[in-house]
């Protein structure tokens, strides 16, 4: 697999499940651009490209 593989599915993946839950209108819009961020930051993960283990809150003692 090529560099930003998962990425790119990630963001279409995202996106085809925003046209499931809502079409049009400006909420289907604003929901298309975060479902979308959300399945590209996924992928992203994925491809190693990112860390999202960083965004979980550490213990704190």
């Amino acid at each position: 697999m090529n560099a930003g593989h998962f990425t790119v599915w990630g963001g279409v993946i995202g996106l085809l499940v925003t046209i499931a839950i809502v079409t049009g209108g400006l909420l289907g819009l604003l929901l298309a651009i975060v479902l979308g961020t959300a399945g590209m930051a996924v992928g992203a993960h994925f491809d190693g490209l990112i860390d999202l283990t960083a965004l979980r809150q550490r213990g704190r003692s």
